[in-house]
């Protein structure tokens, strides 16, 4: 789905455009290039979520960065950039010319905005110089390197491979479905029918009329908009098009669950989903999407909801079939491009060398489980914790160290099933649960509603931008008041008000600008068909 959200990433560092750098400009405080100890020193970034408990020390001096530093073929100087203001802190480092060697950064809009500033360095000739993991990740994995290539053809950034893996999760109270002796609903009819029986037919059997049979806040809402490829731009007759009849029909639905009470009536207050999982969790709604549906989150969800009711069941369902076909909601992106070289580096040879280090299955397992017979043991053919509280308090905070991390080389153990015991009933019950989502949301044949995940959708120029973010607000504005309006504003006459928004604001141009983009990029670019070639991690 495009989206607006690399809107923030470009005005978080437009101080940026007038500096104009060249690429192979020198000088500044990053790693200089300098020995010690008879290897070379680098600087690199590193996430502060600011979660190194005091006794840790800090995220740019642990007992982490010093295993990496005593065991790694470079001396690295760690720079802490604020997890959600990244954007901010790299404007400083980059226009001050202290930026570190090597960027990590999750957020593809913002490695966009570098690359087109010329803030960042080729790594096609480090590769092929210099490395010998990375270069053999490369070779196993020829979608890495595609999406590494930037429009000049040249590589530059380096990723790792998650694998094909669940994220948005739709559940249903499965007991619920067997007491008013209903069917998982397969179609957008048949949701509504099920939603309506949730509300009005007394499932929890209290004798009163206190529950709602679906949510439209927050993540259930986006997998409301997927059921109907309610997403913005689509293929047709092989050209993408800004389409406004799945928005239309997206929204008819919606309006028919407001108006007939299926939802609750306060729903654009809960911003975050919070809402409604706590209504789910006390018994009040028959239907919730998550994010991390089949991870820890999910689990920490059945086993509250658990608590309130011993006789609750739930089931994770393939997303019912609309008039445009069936698909599926967000999955967790499947190939992640996560770093990248600062232009002015002095020794890209250190860096080459470290990346290597990184994505090294020794060290990679070290930065995940931590050391073993101290952090894990084996069991069952996968480390297993010997201490959590020794872990949550040594282990947990490093999870960034890892943004080189290829999930798919520790197979079955590199999931949150492993972590489970069979030999606990809810945690027995739960694995049933992750077999049920990945089999509803990983098929082709129910394939993403978008045409690629945002992450691999290109930045626009500045005015495309600034046209999308101008338009968003006010058309998701009127998509709401329709929803709660009744009779006195109708689907038609929104419609109507949102084409007239978007043409006002230039949105022409955006779709011209999508359309010639596909058009030129759809042999290269990593789209939805792509994403089912990846593994699917175990």
């Amino acid at each position: 789905m495009i989206t607006t959200k690399k809107m923030g990433t470009f005005i978080a560092i437009a101080a940026l455009l007038s500096l104009t750098l060249a690429g192979c400009a020198k000088g500044g405080n990053q790693g200089d290039g300098s020995t010690t100890d008879g290897k070379p020193s680098i600087s690199s970034a590193i996430y502060d979520r600011g979660s190194v408990p005091p006794s840790e020390g800090t995220v740019e001096k642990n007992r982490w960065t010093k295993w990496i530093n005593e065991n790694g073929p470079v001396n690295v100087t760690f720079t802490a950039i604020p997890r959600w203001e990244s954007g901010e802190k790299y404007n400083t480092l980059f226009a001050s010319k202290t930026a570190p060697d090597l960027i990590f950064e999750y957020d593809s809009g913002l490695r966009d905005q570098l690359y087109n500033q010329k803030q960042l360095m080729p790594i096609d000739d480090m590769i092929e110089k210099y490395s010998t993991d990375y270069k053999q990740l490369l070779e196993q994995n020829p979608l890495l390197k595609k999406l590494a290539i930037k429009s000049d053809g040249k590589m530059y950034e380096f990723g790792h491979i998650n694998g094909l893996a669940t994220n948005h999760v739709l559940y249903i109270r499965e007991d619920w479905l067997k007491k008013l002796n209903l069917d998982v609903p397969k179609t957008t009819e048949d949701l509504y029918r099920v939603a309506k029986a949730f509300t009005e037919q007394d499932p929890d059997g209290n004798g009163k009329k206190d529950t709602y049979g679906y949510s439209l806040s927050f993540v259930t809402a986006n997998i409301t908009d997927k059921i109907f490829q309610n997403v913005g731009w689509v293929i047709e007759d092989g050209k993408l098009i800004h389409d406004w009849d799945r928005q239309k029909a997206a929204t008819i639905f919606k309006k028919r669950l407001y108006d007939e009470g299926l939802v609750d009536k306060d729903f654009l207050a809960d911003k975050n989903g919070e809402k409604a999982r706590q209504d789910f969790i006390n018994g009040k709604l028959g239907m919730f999407g998550m994010n991390n549906g089949a991870d820890a989150p999910g689990l920490q969800l059945l086993e509250a909801l658990r608590k309130n009711d011993p006789n609750a069941v739930i089931r994770a369902i393939p997303l019912p079939k609309s008039e445009f076909g069936q698909f599926s909601p967000a999955v967790q992106n499947p190939i992640q491009m996560t770093a990248a070289v600062n232009a002015r580096a002095k020794n890209p040879e250190a860096v080459m060398k470290y990346v290597d280090f990184l994505v090294k299955k020794d060290t990679q397992k070290t930065l995940r489980y931590g050391i073993e017979g101290e952090h894990w043991k084996e069991a069952g053919g996968c480390p297993a914790v010997i201490d959590k509280e020794k872990n949550d308090k040594e282990l947990s905070y490093n999870i960034d160290y890892q943004m080189l991390t290829n999930k798919t080389d520790f197979g079955k153990c590199g999931t949150f099933a492993s972590t489970l015991d069979p030999s606990k009933p809810l945690e027995k019950e739960f694995l049933g649960i992750i077999d049920q989502a990945k089999e509803a949301y990983l098929d082709p044949s129910r394939p993403l509603a978008s045409i690629a995940s945002d992450e691999h959708m290109p930045s626009p120029p500045q005015n495309i931008q600034l046209i999308q973010s101008n338009a968003g607000q006010p058309m998701g504005d009127i998509i709401n008041k329709v929803v709660v309006s009744g009779s006195s504003y109708s689907v038609d006459q929104a419609m109507k008000d949102i084409k007239s928004v978007w043409d006002k604001a230039g949105g022409q141009q955006v779709d011209e600008w999508y359309a010639k983009w596909y058009d030129e990029n759809k042999d290269k670019a990593f789209l939805t068909p792509d994403m089912y070639k990846i593994e699917i991690n175990q």
